[in-house]
């Protein structure tokens, strides 16, 4: 007789059809999981290009609204778009740094930009299947491995109780309250995952958020100013600011999009390994890179930065094991409902980041423990263990110390900033050595 955790977890099968009691739940799951990092970019590139306050709070609602219908695009697909599996979008931070030196010619010349690298996107995602074989198991698992190294720098900082207050008010980051949420927020989730059974097991990172907030809220920590002023409908508007031809905004944004790409690609596939234990398909791969491409290039359109697959979602799918689709669906309906009706973000919004921070925690060293086991696929000969060691060294490398190439020239790209992301060396360098060296 099959047990109940086996009747709600989806067996590999990303067509799983989940009753819609199980489904809403795991959905809500996977918005919390990402919201903090998509509401985060527009406020960062708000303020530094003196949007208004009111002109903030459109952009954070158009990043809520785009990420819902970008993810809808990615779950459902629509004939070789999409990935048809719970790929969660959101805005990426990877763009900020190209965003900002663009200051002076406004936002019009950003989202101008990030419509024409979103085609490109497409283009690329397009024309994979001839090259796939270029990306092996191990050079995908060592992407797979540096997102989750990456961000677990990250998920302590929610933890701590967000970034904002390293910056602002020092004394406040990690202190007891903020260590007491997230610890909570471990513990539970956790506990049901182990002990759980069934919906419990499969829901338990959203029962240590629940128990999270439940303390938050006991301890003072929950800023109710956030639900109350936020509005009760909230219109998308298009082309808000203008088309702005800029050269440089276009081709950093193309760039960038090879960029994402990469992370993309690591992204189905840890979310295959860790769901599903297998590797991701051509079709799922050429697929997700395509409606990448198209979720950013809508969301310029309708006013939001660039959007990206989220890896704390391909985290949460190998800690529950949950890998349908539909459940990615109503997570972006739920998204979709957020940026029309802001009070649903608001009461988000009010929670503190280390409520995140405890589920992070967990999330994103699922990330990395995806990355090994795709690496584990490859024979670990000589010529493997030195690609695998160089990449490594590089990725963590640069990005323990940044210093180390603070004299090589930016060529206006952001080189530098790039280096010591751990993802983007390690991820080329992978690619590069695994074409060129011979298999034996």
């Amino acid at each position: 007789m099959a047990s109940k955790r086996s009747n709600t977890r989806s067996i590999g099968n990303p067509n799983q059809n989940l009753p819609m009691n199980k489904t809403i739940p795991l959905g809500i799951q996977h918005v919390l999981a990402m919201f903090a990092g998509n509401i985060t970019v527009p406020i960062i590139v708000a303020g530094v290009f003196g949007q208004t306050p009111e002109q903030k709070i459109f952009l954070i609602q158009m990043a809520l609204f785009v990420a819902g219908v970008a993810t809808v695009i990615q779950t459902i697909g629509y004939k070789d778009i999409g990935s048809r599996l719970p790929i969660i979008q959101g805005t990426s931070f990877a763009f900020i740094p190209i965003m900002l030196p663009f200051k002076a010619a406004g936002l019009g010349a950003v989202f101008t930009a990030a419509f024409i690298g979103g085609i490109f996107q497409f283009f690329i995602g397009k024309v994979l299947k001839p090259i796939r074989h270029l990306f092996p198991p191990l050079v995908t698992g060592i992407v797979v491995l540096m997102i989750g190294f990456s961000l677990l720098k990250v998920g302590f900082m929610y933890a701590g109780g967000g970034g904002w207050l390293m910056n602002n008010k020092p004394e406040l980051f990690a202190n007891a309250n903020h260590l007491t949420i997230a610890f909570t927020v471990l513990v539970v989730s956790l506990f049901f995952n182990m002990k759980g059974k069934g919906m419990l097991s499969s829901a338990s990172i959203l029962i240590g958020i629940i128990a999270g907030y439940i303390v938050a809220m006991a301890l003072g920590m929950v800023n109710y100013g956030k639900i109350s002023s936020a509005a009760w409908f909230a219109f998308p508007t298009p082309l808000q600011y203008g088309i702005d031809f800029v050269p440089g905004a276009i081709i950093l944004m193309l760039f960038m999009s090879i960029v994402t790409t990469i992370e993309t690609i690591g992204d189905i596939s840890a979310t295959t390994m860790g769901g599903a234990k297998r590797e991701a398909t051509d079709k799922e791969l050429s697929g997700g890179i395509m409606a990448d491409g198209v979720g950013t290039a809508f969301g310029a359109l309708f006013n939001a930065m660039p959007n990206t697959s989220y890896s704390q979602n391909a985290g949460l799918v190998a800690f529950t094991g949950v890998v349908s689709r539909h459940v990615g669906t109503v997570a972006g309906v739920i998204l979709i409902l957020m940026g029309l009706f802001p009070k649903l973000g608001g009461i988000i919004a009010a929670m503190p980041e280390s409520v995140i921070g405890g589920a992070a925690i967990i999330m994103f060293g699922m990330i990395a423990s995806a990355g090994i086991k795709l690496v584990s696929k490859s024979e670990m000969n000589q010529r493997n263990m030195l690609i695998l060691g160089l990449s490594l060294s590089f990725g963590i490398g640069m990005s323990l110390l940044p210093d180390f190439v603070k004299n090589i020239p930016d060529f206006g790209i952001s080189l530098k900033l790039l280096l010591t992301t751990g993802l983007i060396p390690a991820g080329i360098l992978a690619f590069v050595l695994n074409a060129v060296m011979a298999k034996k």
